[in-house]
């Protein structure tokens, strides 16, 4: 028993040392502001195929992934249209719906079991007010967050199939080896049998 709850203990431990040195990358801390972290995120896992956010649902939490893929998407005319994903050490959120309130249009939806840690928009406005930087990391993030957004959904109709992949490639390198053709090929905006055809072409080019 005692056992099984010191593998716990460490298990938190490492998923909180892993966001710290995340946020540190934005923000310096002290360690009264890290005790005040660890008390605001808590831990949440997400199976395969389960949602971070649904369609309709208001967004309640910024995320931080721990381990696992998120995947962004919309349902276009009843068509999957994924625009971004997110993996380890990525935060994520759906702002336009988690600031004002509102229901979201917008998808999060796990590719693997997943690990995070999250923040309610509550807890969120006590990180801003009682560690120093607190406001500064919540713009550095939600800036972030928001032009990966606005990127990836500007892409998905300027940008040619085949250049999105290259980007995907670019961006997300070896995500390939953990995601379904079926999602590289909604990403690309293409079926699957299409992205085959990209991918030979991109490959007798290098």
């Amino acid at each position: 028993m005692n056992a099984g709850r010191d593998n716990y203990t460490q298990h938190t431990i490492s998923m909180i040392d892993q966001l710290i040195t995340s946020i540190q990358f934005f923000i310096e801390l002290d360690l009264k502001e890290i005790d005040i972290l660890k008390e605001l995120f808590k831990e949440r896992s997400v199976k395969k195929g389960d949602f971070f956010l649904a369609e309709g649902q208001t967004c309640k939490y910024v995320g931080f992934i721990v381990k696992g893929i998120m995947r962004y998407y919309i349902n276009h005319e009843g068509e999957d249209r994924t625009y971004d994903f997110a993996q380890e050490n990525s935060f994520i959120c759906n702002y336009e719906s988690f600031i004002p309130k509102a229901p979201s249009t917008k998808i999060i939806q796990a590719l693997e079991d997943c690990e995070i840690l999250q923040i309610s928009f509550d807890d969120l406005q006590i990180l801003y007010r009682n560690i120093r930087e607190g406001e500064k990391l919540g713009r550095l993030v939600i800036e972030q967050v928001f032009i990966q957004t606005l990127q990836g959904l500007t892409s998905f109709y300027i940008d040619t199939p085949e250049y999105r992949y290259e980007k995907f490639l670019k961006k997300h390198p070896g995500l390939q080896q953990r995601i379904s053709q079926y999602h590289i090929a909604s990403y690309v905006g293409v079926k699957p049998q299409s992205l085959s055809r990209i991918r030979k072409r991109i490959s007798t080019q290098i």
